[in-house]
């Protein structure tokens, strides 16, 4: 009795053991490959699946997006040694899962190798400043040039991104330095632009402020003018006196005008000489002087005559 008991328990839990091994579940991000004594049979697709087992194995293989982050040493054309850092965005194509699973194996270190061979032919073409701006468009040919050679093995290339361009530290540095004296270069020419258009501006204003100053001194001359002549005039009709007395008396009214603005706003010092007979040696002084400016503006006189009617020779 106790050993058909145990008989009945042995085959029960065989039974429940072969039930929990016959059916397996499989996630939607991810495809079964089964195999019947070690050869494919069929790919599984998502939900409950049953198997022969221990016939039939099952193993999974995910189709979710992975990232690979590859790094590169190469040299530019300009032979500027360089590290390119490439990250490769990729998954396994749920058409081709069976490719993948029977023909890859250590997939990151297959598609490090590939994008290694692709950017170490494609960087030295450009030298490194046309590298640094055709960045995208290597980018874009890395990824073409991948997946040509991926396909067949059932993977994706879904992008590909150039990541990094880093130069070496010296290259890196001389770059630095070459920017630097070109920004200090523009900054000393702006500067000197705007010194010579400083000073074309202040040579300009103080042209037309001269200019304007002349035109303002001129009509004080001739205001001043007019108004001695009109002085003139006035002291002839008036007083009776010729024209040359008016012009000494009105000579001598402005020389005290002008010592009495002196003593007004004290100022600044003056030493005239003064004395009872200033004034009448003043406007002596001032009547001397026009005699002397007619004698000499006055033409010579002719040398005198000899007895034949004939001048002397000087």
């Amino acid at each position: 009795t106790i050993g058909k008991m145990f008989g009945i328990i042995s085959v029960s839990l065989g039974l429940i053991l072969s039930a929990t091994q016959c059916f397996y579940g499989v996630d939607t991000s991810e495809r079964g490959i089964v195999q019947t004594f070690g050869k494919f049979s069929k790919v599984a697709d998502p939900g409950l699946n049953c198997l022969a087992w221990p016939f039939q194995t099952l193993a999974k293989v995910s189709t979710k997006v992975l990232i690979l982050d590859c790094m590169t040493n190469t040299k530019t054309e300009d032979n500027v040694s360089v590290q390119i850092r490439t990250v490769v965005q990729f998954a396994v194509d749920p058409t081709k899962v069976e490719d993948f699973f029977f023909k890859v194996t250590n997939v990151n270190r297959q598609l490090e190798a590939h994008v290694d061979s692709i950017v170490r032919s494609e960087i030295p073409k450009y030298n490194l400043d046309a590298a640094f701006k055709v960045k995208d468009n290597l980018a874009a040919s890395i990824k073409e040039e991948l997946s040509k050679q991926m396909a067949p093995y059932g993977l994706v290339i879904i992008s590909c991104l150039m990541a990094d361009l880093t130069p070496d530290a010296s290259v890196l540095a001389a770059m630095n330095a070459i920017n630097a004296a070109r920004r200090e270069r523009d900054v000393n020419f702006e500067k000197a632009e705007a010194e010579k258009l400083l000073t074309v501006t202040q040579a300009r204003a103080a042209a037309e402020a001269q200019h304007i100053a002349g035109e303002g001194m001129a009509k004080q001359r001739r205001a001043v003018a007019a108004g001695f002549c009109e002085s003139v005039q006035e002291l002839s009709s008036r007083l009776g006196l010729d024209h040359r007395e008016a012009v000494h008396a009105t000579l001598v009214a402005q020389y005290l005008d002008v010592l009495r603005e002196f003593a007004v706003h004290g100022r600044a010092s003056v030493m005239v000489p003064h004395g009872p007979g200033a004034l009448s040696s003043i406007e002596t002084q001032v009547r001397d002087g026009f005699v002397q400016a007619n004698a000499l503006s006055a033409p010579p006189p002719p040398p005198p005559l000899r007895s034949g009617g004939q001048y002397e020779q000087p």
